[in-house]
C-alpha cells in the first residue's frame, strides 16, 4: 500500500520588536524533528533590529525563509492575516515570536492532521513559564479552564458551546490547513471578545472541523510585553439572593444584553462564511435565543414565567450557566429573571 504523500508545512511567524526572545524560538524551530518547509515572517514595523536579526538568521537557515515588511502598523490580526495568506505549505503553524517549541511539536501535529483529514484546525497544550523560558507553572488549558469537562464536551461535539464561554485556542499552538483560509480570511477586526485565534476557531467550530492534541509541544513564554498573556481576570462579584431584590433593573439587564449584542456580532459574521445548516449554527443560535429571551423580559413577572421555566425545562440555564458557579447558580438566575 503506497504511503500518503507528507504534506508540506509552513510556519506563519508574526514579529513586533521580539529581538531580545526571537533567537530562542527560531532555535526550537531550527531543532525540530520534522523541519518546516518554509517560514513566512511578517514584521509589523519593529524598530529595535527585529528585521536585521531575521535576515541573518534567515541566511543561515536550512529552510526557505520570506520576510515581509509591513510599511504601515496592521496589529496583530491583520499581520497574522498577512503572514497566513503568504504561506505556500499544505499545513500552516501560527508561531509567535516569544515562545519556544519543543522538538516534536511539527512531527505530532502534522501527524494528526494526517491520521484526521476531515479536520481544519488542531491545536495543542503548552508549558507556562516565566520570561527566561524557566520553570513549569502549569498547563497553559489550566489557566483557560479547558478542563476534562470542557475536553469531553468539546469532543462530544459541543465545540461551539465551549468556545462560546471563552476562547481555548492559542493562535501560536495551531496548525490550518491552507485550504481552510479560504473561508477564514480576511479575519475582522472587531469580533467582540476574539481576536485571530478566536475568530479562526470559531469558523473551524461551526464547521465541527477543529480538535485539540491532548500534548504540552511547546513553551509559553509570560512577560511584561505581551499583548494577551495568561494573566487571569478577576472574577466579578457574585449577585446574592437579596441583591436580586434590591439593585435596579437596569443593572440587571445590563449584561445579559450585552451577551446578547456580543452573539448578535459573531452570528453576523459567521452568517457571511458558514451555512445555517453548519452543525456548530444550531448551538450559537441556540445560545443566542436563550439570552435574547433573558434580556427581553417583559415587566409584567406573571408572563415572564413561561418563557423561563421553558428555558429552565430545556436545560438553558444549567448549560449557560458559568463552569465554576455553584451548583444552584442556575437556579438563582432563574428566580431573579422572574422577580426582578
Amino acid at each position: 500500500m503506497t504511503e500518503p504523500t507528507r504534506p508540506t508545512v509552513s510556519i506563519a511567524l508574526c514579529t513586533y520588536n521580539g529581538k531580545a526572545y526571537l533567537p530562542a524560538q527560531w532555535q526550537s524551530l531550527l531543532n525540530q524533528q520534522q523541519r518546516p518547509d518554509e517560514v513566512v515572517v511578517s514584521d509589523d514595523l519593529s524598530t529595535d533590529g527585529t528585521v536585521e536579526l531575521i535576515e541573518q538568521l534567515a541566511a543561515e537557515a536550512p529552510f526557505s525563509v520570506r520576510i515581509l515588511k509591513n510599511s504601515e502598523r496592521l496589529g496583530s490580526n491583520k499581520n497574522f492575516e498577512r503572514a497566513l495568506s503568504a504561506c505556500t505549505g499544505d499545513l500552516i503553524f501560527l508561531c509567535d515570536q516569544d515562545d519556544f517549541w519543543l522538538p516534536e511539536k511539527i512531527s505530532t501535529m502534522t501527524q494528526f492532521m494526517v491520521e484526521n483529514p476531515d479536520l481544519q484546525i488542531a491545536f495543542c497544550d503548552a508549558w507556562v513559564t516565566d520570561e527566561r523560558l524557566e520553570g513549569r507553572q502549569g498547563r497553559f488549558w489550566e489557566v483557560v479552564r479547558f478542563d476534562k469537562r470542557a475536553q469531553s464536551r468539546w469532543q462530544s461535539g459541543e465545540t461551539m458551546d465551549v468556545l462560546l464561554d471563552g476562547n481555548r485556542v492559542m493562535g501560536c499552538a495551531m496548525v490550518v490547513r491552507r485550504s481552510f483560509l479560504l473561508i477564514v480570511l480576511p479575519i475582522p477586526n472587531d469580533v467582540p471578545g476574539y481576536i485571530y485565534d478566536g475568530w479562526m476557531a470559531l469558523v473551524a467550530a461551526a464547521r465541527n472541523t477543529i480538535q485539540f492534541v491532548d500534548q504540552p509541544l511547546q513553551l509559553y513564554r509570560t512577560h511584561a510585553q505581551q499583548q494577551i498573556g495568561v494573566r487571569e481576570q478577576a472574577a466579578p462579584d457574585p449577585v446574592r439572593l437579596k441583591d436580586r431584590f434590591s439593585r435596579h433593573r437596569a443593572g440587571k439587564l445590563a449584561p445579559l444584553r450585552s451577551k446578547q449584542n456580543q452573539l448578535t456580532q459573531i452570528n453576523t459574521f459567521l452568517a457571511d462564511r458558514i451555512p445555517p445548516s453548519a452543525p456548530g449554527i444550531s448551538q450559537l443560535h441556540r445560545r443566542l435565543a436563550h439570552f435574547t429571551m433573558r434580556s427581553n423580559l417583559p415587566s409584567n413577572r406573571l408572563f415572564r414565567l413561561w418563557p423561563v421555566l421553558k428555558s429552565l425545562g430545556l436545560g438553558n440555564y444549567n448549560r449557560y450557566a458559568d463552569a465554576s458557579a455553584n451548583w444552584y447558580a442556575p437556579y438563582l438566575a432563574v428566580l431573579g429573571d422572574i422577580l426582578e
